[in-house]
Formats: C-alpha cells, structure tokens, sequence
C-alpha cells in the first residue's frame, strides 16, 4: 500500500514540475488511476511518457505497493 502523497513525491523526485492527480480506485492503496501534466513531456511520445511515470514508480512497483495504474499524461504548458 502507497498514499496519494507518498506517489506524487516519487513522481516528483522525477518529473520536478509535474502536477500529479491520483485516484485510488478500490480504497485499498494499491489500484491507481494517475494523471501526471509536466513540462517535460514536450516532444515525447506517448509511450515514452508513460515510461517515464513509470520509472519514477518503479520502486513502489517492485515491492508491492502499486499492483495495478492506469496512467494519463499531459504536456503542462
């Protein structure tokens, strides 16, 4: 199990200026639906950003505490 805040600081430590907004889909911390906005997805594609969330989760992935995400990027502006 992760919360919300926990999340969005690892995003964070990746993506510096990303607007995170996470929706725990089963009340239990592990089933996610996130929607990262950051500049630094300009010019990449789509996949590549979800790599990128992705890999800033990787960790919490790994141990457990994420099971199942659905992500959305945006390019924040």
């Amino acid at each position: 199990m992760i919360d919300n805040a926990s999340m969005t600081a690892l995003i964070r430590r990746a993506l510096p200026d990303a607007k995170v907004e996470i929706v725990d889909l089963t009340g239990t911390k592990d089933h996610f639906n996130v929607l990262v906005r950051s500049g630094s997805f300009q010019g990449v594609p789509l996949m590549d950003r979800h790599r990128m969330v992705e890999n800033a989760l990787a960790e919490a992935r790994a141990d457990g505490r994420i099971h199942a995400m659905s992500i959305r990027t945006e390019i924040l502006e």
